[in-house]
Order: C-alpha cells, then structure tokens, then sequence
C-alpha cells in the first residue's frame, strides 16, 4: 500500500502521462485503464475549457482548434497546484514565448500577459477608497502625500502593441487599429467590477510606479517629468479618484 503523499504524487503524474497508477483498481480490474482513461480526459478537458475562458482573446488570435492543441498540451507540462483554477495558468504567457508553432507572433505572449492581469485584477482583494474630497484637500501639499493604490491596479510594460492588439479582439471593437511599436498597458477594476485596459504613457507608467514603490506624490510626479518632460499627471488621478483606484491603507497591527 502506497502512502498518501506518494499515492497523490504518482496519481498527478499518471493524470499528465496517461498510464494506472498503482493502486488504482476497478470491481473489473480489466475495466481500471478503459475508467482512468476517461477520468484523465474529463481533467484534461476541464483544464482546455478553464484556460479558454481565461485568455479568449488567445483563442480568437489562434483560433479554437489550435488554441485546444496547444493547451491541451501546456497542461501537460504545467500542473494546477491548487483546487482553485484562478491561479493556474500564470506561466501560460511565458510559455507561448516559447511554442515555437507560435515564433513568428512574439505579440502573443504580451497579449496574455494582459489577459492574465485582468483575471488577477478582477479577484484582487477588495479596499476602501479614499473619498474623493480627502484626496482633493491633500493634494495641496504633494511632498507629504503618499498614495496606495488598490491591489488591482498592474502597469505592464510590453514589447508590442498588445493593448491595441487586445482592444481590437474585443466585442464591438472598433475598425482599423494599427499601433506598431511597445506600449504600456494599465489595468485596475472599478467600482462595477469592470476591469479596463487602457495603454498610458511612459510619464503615467513612472508615476503609478514611484506610488507603487512607496514615494511621495511629488517624488512620483518629478520621476513621471523624468520620463516625459511635459507629463500632466492630472487625466490619470483623475480615472483613478473616479475608479476608486486611491485606497486607504490598512493599520498595521
């Protein structure tokens, strides 16, 4: 008899790699490969169809019966760790970096990395919003401000244009986008549970970045200048008061 850890171990590995694991038995033993097959199709199934509904955009890009292939075999390699399947999937983006079938679109991979961050963003914890009239009266004094931003909140510096790749694959989505080049992706989610993507610049990406890190408004402001000498902060505070993106931060015990 197998212990427990070794009994789960080797039944992971025979779910990736298709042969009984020892201690598998059926009422008809001839009968136990013909059930674990159709037991480890059902998994592997469950897997395709949690990964389509995390990254669709990869499965418009590629198409369903490519996107089954490949994911089919992305989860042979890569094993939820956890009941929870919201976080299985966090290695897909570097791993479609690497499907060579997928070489001659290295734009794939930022593209999920979005998609990823979105589903990160929609079941990030939940804060308190800083009211809008507190922000307003301590922004008159930006050396002493210090702003925390609500877990959703993710800036993505990417090496291709994937938010307007993304945005173009949406429902509805408008004709004719063309961006070339790197651009910079903000996501949060707001206050409907809406979780939007928008493509910044590099002064807003510095200075989401220096509020990240723990710097003052001002500090964030002159490293936003730094990065784009005519920034204007004032349309990115702004989304971000109106999304309730400015939270209040917890006591420390």
């Amino acid at each position: 008899m197998h212990a427990h850890p070794e009994f789960v171990a080797s039944f992971s590995a025979a779910l990736a790699h298709g042969t009984v694991p020892p201690g598998v038995t059926a009422t008809a033993p001839d009968e136990a490969a013909l059930r674990f097959a159709v037991y480890r199709n059902n998994v592997t199934v469950s897997l395709i169809d949690a990964l389509a509904q995390r990254f669709p955009v990869i499965v418009r890009l590629v198409g369903p019966e490519f996107f089954r292939a490949m994911a089919r075999d992305y989860a042979q390699t890569d094993r939820p760790t956890s009941p929870v399947l919201q976080h299985w999937g966090v290695t897909f983006p570097d791993y479609l970096a690497g499907f060579t079938p997928l070489a001659a679109y290295p734009y794939m991979a930022d593209v999920a990395r979005i998609e990823l961050a979105r589903g990160q963003a929609f079941h990030a914890a939940d804060a308190d919003p800083v009211p809008a009239a507190d922000l307003v009266a301590a922004a008159v004094q930006p050396q002493t401000l210090f702003l925390q931003l609500h877990p959703a909140v993710q800036v993505l510096r990417l090496a291709h244009p994937a938010v307007s790749i993304w945005a173009a694959n949406q429902p509805a989505a408008p004709l004719g986008l063309a961006a070339t080049g790197p651009e910079i992706a903000l996501i949060w989610r707001d206050t409907r549970f809406e979780v939007p993507v928008a493509a910044i610049s590099p002064g807003d990406a510095a200075l989401l970045e220096a509020v990240q890190a723990g710097f003052s408004l001002l500090h964030a402001a002159v490293q936003a200048t730094s990065a784009e000498p005519d920034h204007n902060p004032q349309p990115l505070l702004v989304t971000l008061m109106q999304a309730g993106a400015f939270v209040i931060p917890k006591a420390i015990p």
